[in-house]
């Protein structure tokens, strides 16, 4: 089949043929995409309302959510986000799912975490960008596209417990959250109790975050959020 880009001049490497004799033109030209089932990939985004000035994560923050229209998780809340399409970089896909179903843009947004597990999600094998801003001001959102309703929800976060443990030879620090998600408009309500694992010691961390248990909270969202109070938080301590 034609190759994915219209100029591949710049993965010619040392020009050579491969095994097969084959050049890059002709390796493209047979190349199968299909021959590997390939995984969903989707964009999904964290925006955060904070005071000009944070000091602390376990409260004063907001959060965007959106209420899920369709299976699966439906009426549940979500964070905004959707699937990529095939000729669109992955920032892309944040912006546009953000203002297709909140109505918000213009909003720096960094990437700070890839969630991978398998069982994220029933539809498919997903892969997720998880992407993260911080806004001073609260604009109201506009629902639309997948999304019934679109509100902030005041974020409350306490630490439950937290021991070391060892692993595999290894000592690892296990923590426990509380999340609580309050809604502005009407206080509904959104919780879940997530565990966070990392290695005592070295610089890689090697984190490993799970939902326990949630309540009207949609997929693993809950430790997406979790995963961006915390890299807040170290940030806060830089």
């Amino acid at each position: 089949m034609p190759a994915f880009l219209d100029d591949v001049s710049g993965f010619i490497g040392n020009g050579k043929c491969n095994e097969d004799g084959l050049t890059l033109d002709e390796f493209l030209e047979e190349y199968n995409p299909g021959k590997y089932r390939s995984p969903s990939v989707t964009a999904d985004v964290m925006i955060i309302k904070a005071p000009y000035r944070i000091t602390r994560v376990e409260s004063g923050l907001s959060i965007l959510m959106v209420k899920r229209r369709n299976h699966p998780c439906i009426g549940f809340w979500a964070l905004p986000g959707g699937f990529c399409e095939i000729e669109e970089d992955l920032i892309d896909t944040a912006r546009r799912e953000l203002k297709e179903e909140t109505g918000l843009t213009d909003i720096p947004i960094e990437l700070i975490n890839t969630w991978g597990e398998v069982n994220r999600d029933p539809r498919d094998r997903i892969i997720t960008a998880a992407y993260l801003a911080i806004i001073n001001d609260m604009p109201a959102p506009v629902a639309g596209d997948d999304a019934c309703d679109a509100d902030w929800f005041d974020i409350e976060i306490m630490q439950r417990g937290r021991a070391k443990i060892q692993k595999d030879g290894k000592d690892i620090i296990n923590a426990l959250y509380n999340l609580k998600l309050t809604k502005r408009h009407g206080g509904e309500e959104c919780t879940a109790t997530v565990s966070v694992k990392e290695n005592a010691k070295g610089i890689i961390k090697e984190r490993k975050i799970e939902v326990i248990d949630n309540k009207n909270i949609a997929f693993d969202h809950a430790k997406f959020i979790i995963d961006a109070m915390l890299y807040i938080d170290n940030s806060i301590d830089q």
